[in-house]
């Protein structure tokens, strides 16, 4: 995957995608083979992964971008920035319980995207949410892509891998069926 390109990794449920993601997100370490990964990887990799269903809206920001390796100081400079792209300040003082599904995703989106990764794993996360929000999260993903920001995509909307990436990753079964430009990987995966 070379620098600034968005890589969409598509297949059938248990295909392996999350799998590799983890990998190469250093979740999970490799049963074979080896992965490089150079520069800062922020993956988001489920809705609420990284979050406490107890803690406030607030204290998971700092929570998540703890793990991020960020310190007070830098979550400080940005939590208004987070709360606002998420639109979550009627909330951001509720437990993380009482949020649904597209909140926690959106905090989660807010919170990996606060600050430019060199590369952003996103799985299935663009998925949830209001139509309104998905525009304003692949407003941001562009904004990453023109500065030069890595992204590597597992979804099922092949409209969404289509519009987004330039590249794409069939997997079936923990192995790559195809690779190439992302029409004609969904074509093949469509006719296969």
């Amino acid at each position: 995957v070379h620098k600034g390109e968005a890589l969409g990794i598509i297949g059938r449920n248990g295909a392996g995608k999350s799998t590799l993601l983890k990998v190469v997100s250093r979740v999970l370490r490799p049963t074979s083979g080896r992965v490089w990964v150079k520069g800062v990887v922020v993956p988001l990799l489920e809705v609420g992964a990284g979050f406490h269903p107890e803690l406030t809206g607030r204290e998971n920001i700092y929570l998540n971008a703890t793990l991020q390796g960020r310190s007070r100081r830098e979550i400080d400079a940005r939590l208004e920035a987070i709360v606002d792209f998420a639109e979550l300040w009627n909330f951001i003082d509720s437990p993380l319980r009482t949020y649904s599904s597209g909140m926690v995703a959106r905090l989660g989106f807010a919170v990996a995207t606060a600050w430019e990764p060199d590369i952003l794993i996103l799985d299935e996360v663009l998925a949830v949410g209001d139509e309104d929000f998905q525009c304003k999260c692949q407003s941001r993903l562009q904004a990453f892509r023109e500065r030069g920001t890595t992204v590597l995509l597992v979804s099922h909307s092949m409209a969404q891998v289509h519009s987004y990436c330039q590249r794409a990753i069939w997997m079936e079964q923990g192995e790559v069926r195809c690779i190439g430009p992302t029409s004609e990987v969904i074509e093949a995966y469509r006719s296969g």
